[in-house]
């Protein structure tokens, strides 16, 4: 979220609507903090209409940071109130030169009552802190917010969650609510680069224990066509916690190019993703099945692992019954793990 800086705020301070246009909440959720937790501004303009102050709106946006990060409002009123008069320099609570401690990572299923307008249900504490941060196009708190979940649950967990169902709510707002959803299409391209990039970066960080890779690599591609990566991302960081090798190949992989990938590779496993139907390509598939690698007259062929929704059309198709359908990232995991194993007695 752009924070503007206090010359940029008007002079006679912002309304209340003003202020829940710039943190991405409702003003029914301002007044409610007023109302419950003295959270509001004390000034008026025409001894009617009530004005929140620079200060004021660096306070709010300390509110809205920390209900992102699991606190409960009425916790986080006390702190950014706290922070505001600078009890962190002055021997408040925490002791000198430090803050007040600030609870997180509640993983109780409990909701705070500042919400992000987005049909969550119930959720993780993070994801709901998540689903507010993304609503208020706040990168940096979205990026800590998927930094510590995935280093606290690992990927599979913060994936299943934390991410997807913050993803999946900004699609089903998006989807219902008309013109007026067209707003939540920026919340979603933030969020889904934004977990992309925390996947990767928990893959490829190299300071991270993990087990050392060993064997066949496992090929994960997107058919053409097809862009949704993010559930490879994930499955490429679950396969690294497991030990298994990864050739990731990306988006939308030309079928010329992917036939000459799995010529050219020794993989363990082919997996082929496809979110929906359009972009199954069941012939494609058995291409890819059919191509063979290694020296002259000792060539092998590769499994290949139809992954994602797009292929759930196709499973009843006779043609399918040779190649491997799995229909979860756990199912995944378990099935490339397992040939992993198998592996070295062949």
């Amino acid at each position: 979220m752009a924070t503007p800086q206090r010359d940029e705020l008007p002079v006679a301070g912002l309304t209340t609507g003003q202020l829940a246009r710039l943190l991405g909440v409702s003003p029914t959720t301002l007044r409610s903090w007023d109302r419950r937790y003295g959270f509001g501004p004390a000034s008026r303009a025409d001894g009617r209409h009530r004005r929140w102050s620079p200060d004021d709106v660096a306070m709010a946006q300390e509110m809205c940071r920390l209900t992102a990060t699991g606190t409960p409002p009425a916790e986080a009123a006390r702190t950014a109130r706290l922070r505001a008069r600078g009890a962190d320099s002055t021997g408040g609570p925490g002791g000198p030169g430090e803050w007040p401690p600030v609870p997180s990572d509640r993983t109780d299923g409990t909701a705070p009552r500042a919400g992000s307008g987005l049909p969550l249900g119930r959720v993780r504490s993070e994801c709901r802190g998540l689903a507010r941060a993304a609503v208020r196009l706040d990168a940096e708190e979205v990026r800590e917010l998927l930094r510590r979940a995935v280093a606290h649950h690992g990927p599979a967990v913060a994936w299943e969650e934390v991410m997807s169902p913050a993803l999946q709510a900004v699609g089903r707002k998006w989807q219902s609510s008309g013109e007026e959803g067209a707003q939540y299409v920026e919340v979603e391209h933030l969020l889904s680069w934004h977990i992309s990039a925390a996947l990767r970066h928990y893959y490829l960080d190299a300071a991270r224990p993990r087990r050392a890779a060993s064997g066949l690599p496992v090929l994960l591609s997107c058919l053409p066509g097809e862009q949704h990566t993010l559930p490879l991302d994930v499955l490429t960081a679950v396969l690294g916690d497991e030990g298994l090798a990864v050739l990731m190949l990306g988006g939308s992989v030309p079928a010329d190019a992917l036939i000459t990938a799995v010529r050219r590779c020794a993989s363990l496993a082919v997996v082929l993703w496809a979110q929906t139907s359009d972009t199954a390509d069941l012939a494609l598939a058995h291409r890819v099945a059919g191509a063979r690698w290694g020296v002259r007259g000792a060539r092998t062929q590769t499994p290949v692992l139809l992954c994602g929704p797009g292929w759930h059309s196709v499973t009843d198709d006779p043609e399918a019954s040779e190649l491997t359908h799995v229909t979860s990232l756990h199912d995944a995991v378990r099935t490339l793990t397992g040939l992993q194993r198998e592996r070295p007695a062949r």
